[in-house]
């Protein structure tokens, strides 16, 4: 009963049409914006592309109060409906989402626009960082801005470790399929499609011991903008009624067009690198290795990191696991998905393959990045213009199956366990740490121990980065800038 109605003294009215009941307070609008023209839609997503920092989250809050609070595009059920399944694919899901607004808007030219605009900018901003960061990163202050950063790097893993876990692990199994992929990881050193796969298995058995835990209920993402759909919700273009378009309806032929058009493109473009630098080349080993690495990109950037480590610092040696450190800095102070800090290593490993010769390096780096952004993202559109229409055949709630919610798990172990390697690299950067950690010491007795060798400025610096993040809940590039200018002040002017 409504504690209010049961206060006032004033007899009941009778019931009335909810259509023809005067709303209380703000009246919101009863009829849908007119639908966007594609020049309209594509100035927006330039401009999101522009101003999407702040991580998946960032982003996605970001269109939520853009595309269904203000513009009225899309309603909040359609918004959430999208974003669920966008959840549920490999690869960035604040640009897949972009995509699959824009394909639902103006077709196959609108998903292009919106995910092609949604990674532009930050591809172009960070060839040039890129190249700025090859070029002067030896110059003593750059170097000591660099050393700021790193620890501000740890800190956003770990970061993402907490957040992640907080929101996914809420039964003990999935604590137990999180520390044995942390376990896997660092001690086994299993490669990491492995522990994807003994992740996805150990959901499937744990789903039929737990089946609510394993269900979904914690893993689905966590509603952008703090409320669910209500009676009063203004009527958008795309709204919780309204029929799917006649492109966005499921046709068997159509998928298999689709499929076929993406499946060739990419065989195209493999063919091409083959033709010119054969199967060992740089761009070729490049196109292949970031498809792999797109199928696998379950639970964010920081999830497929670990591979990106083991393939291309490890076993192809394109770039230096500092390197890769300083990327993800570089990823994580620019608009765009996060998977972006892909195109750096790119550019590293084009510009130390000398791709085009000793006085060509910036090109060789640029054709290096947009190669890997090209078989990084290529998937990403597969998915949802081959999918969107099955998903649309639907409105309802989708949940997460119980391998998925295994991988998502495990997703933290490895998060952790990327924390450790960066963590070492940084704390301990003349890999003494390491060593220690070993027990082998250099010649005999213990060796200089952990503390010993252990950067406490670097140390204190990632302490006071994670509680910003955590407890202070801080912004990345907040967080990034003041951390580069106590490395800068630290290193480069009181030592």
């Amino acid at each position: 009963m409504n504690p209010k109605a049961a206060a006032d003294p004033t007899p009941a009215a009778p019931a009335m049409d909810p259509a023809t009941t005067p709303p209380k307070g703000p009246v919101p609008p009863v009829t849908a914006p007119p639908t966007p023209s594609l020049a309209e839609a594509t100035r927006y997503w330039l401009k999101l592309g522009c101003l999407s920092f702040g991580g998946p989250a960032g982003q996605i809050a970001l269109m939520h109060a853009d595309l269904v609070e203000k513009k009225r595009w899309v309603s909040e059920r359609r918004f959430l409906h999208a974003l669920n399944f966008c959840m549920l694919l490999p690869g960035p899901e604040a640009q897949q989402l972009a995509t699959y607004i824009g394909w639902l808007l103006h077709r196959r030219a609108g998903a292009l626009l919106a995910g092609g605009l949604f990674v532009l900018p930050s591809l172009l901003l960070l060839i040039l960082l890129s190249w700025v960061y090859l070029r002067f990163g030896s110059v003593p202050a750059v170097a000591a801005v660099l050393w700021g950063i790193k620890p501000a790097v740890v800190a956003l893993v770990l970061a993402a470790a907490w957040r992640i876990g907080a929101r996914v692990l809420k039964h003990p199994l999935l604590w137990a399929i999180a520390i044995g992929a942390f376990v896997a990881m660092a001690v086994l050193r299993w490669p990491f499609p492995l522990v994807l796969a003994a992740a996805a298995a150990a959901g499937v058995v744990g789903g039929r011991i737990a089946p609510q835990a394993f269900g979904g209920e914690g893993t689905a993402p966590a509603h952008p903008g703090g409320g669910g759909a209500t009676a009063t919700q203004p009527r958008a273009v795309i709204d919780d009624h309204t029929p799917a378009p006649a492109h966005a309806r499921w046709s068997t032929r159509r998928a298999a067009r689709v499929a076929a058009a993406f499946i060739g493109l990419w065989l195209l473009a493999m063919a091409a690198l083959l033709a010119w630098q054969g199967w060992q080349g740089t761009l070729t080993q490049m196109g292949w290795f970031f498809t792999k690495a797109a199928l696998l990109t379950f639970g964010g950037a920081y999830a497929v990191l670990p591979y990106v480590m083991q393939g291309a610092v490890e076993q192809q040696q394109w770039l230096s696991a500092t390197q890769m450190m300083d990327g993800l800095a570089l990823g994580e102070s620019t608009p765009g998905p996060l998977i972006m800090v892909l195109a750096f290593v790119g550019f590293v490993g084009g510009w130390t393959a000398q791709l085009f010769g000793p006085d060509a390096l910036f090109q060789a780096g640029a054709v290096a990045a947009l190669v890997v952004t090209f078989f990084t993202f290529l998937p990403s559109f597969m998915f949802i213009l081959l999918g969107g229409p099955f998903i649309e055949s639907t409105h309802g709630q989708l949940r997460f199956t119980a391998p998925l919610a295994g991988i998502t798990a495990a997703v933290v172990g490895v998060i952790v366990n990327l924390g450790l390697v960066f963590g070492v690299a940084v704390l301990w950067p003349q890999g003494a740490g390491l060593a220690a950690a070993a027990g082998a010491g250099a010649g005999p007795g213990p060796g200089p121990g952990l503390m010993a060798t252990l950067d406490w400025a670097a140390a204190g610096l990632a302490a006071v980065a994670l509680v910003a993040l955590l407890r202070f809940r801080v912004g990345v590039l907040p967080l990034i800038a003041a951390c580069a200018g106590l490395g800068w002040l630290w290193r480069g002017v009181i030592l």
